[in-house]
């Protein structure tokens, strides 16, 4: 009876620590930067629209779960293709930021690897605080 007990406890933690991968939800960052980072990360290299979408506003997330995988949403929404991709934000904006409370346009860079290739690009989105959770309203024109 102890051993059956013991290897129940051990399957149930097992179970337990599997389903919980120790990632934050995006939903649970409250700077509109590591938000974006996350929500590129979630697309990119975590191939996860569902997250991503998560943290966007309903017609953005409505747009992004229509083309259901991340690859196409990154060919047909960002012109952008990557295996691998490190995104880093731009920090300069923080006190344009500070000045209006409830908005952010935050700028992306990134650095990654498609088919062995080098590839560099910015984006900006445009984000929106509602209930205290920072959102991804809309994705800007190219800056250059």
């Amino acid at each position: 009876m102890y051993k059956y007990f013991k290897t129940s406890l051990f399957l149930l933690l097992f179970t337990l620590v599997g389903c919980n991968d120790g990632e934050e939800p995006i939903s649970e960052i409250d700077n509109p930067e590591l938000v974006t980072v996350a929500f590129f990360n979630a697309l990119y290299n975590e191939k996860d629209i569902t997250k991503a979408a998560s943290v966007c506003s309903p017609k953005l997330a409505r747009i992004i779960l229509h083309y259901k995988s991340a690859k196409a949403v990154g060919r047909h929404l960002f012109n952008m293709s990557y295996d691998k991709v490190e995104i880093t934000p731009d920090d300069t904006g923080v006190k344009v930021r500070e000045q209006f409370k409830n908005k952010a346009v935050i700028t992306v860079y990134f650095n990654g690897v498609y088919h062995d290739d080098n590839l560099k690009d910015v984006k900006r989105v445009s984000l929106l605080q509602v209930d205290d959770k920072w959102v991804i309203d809309k994705i800007l024109k190219d800056p250059f």
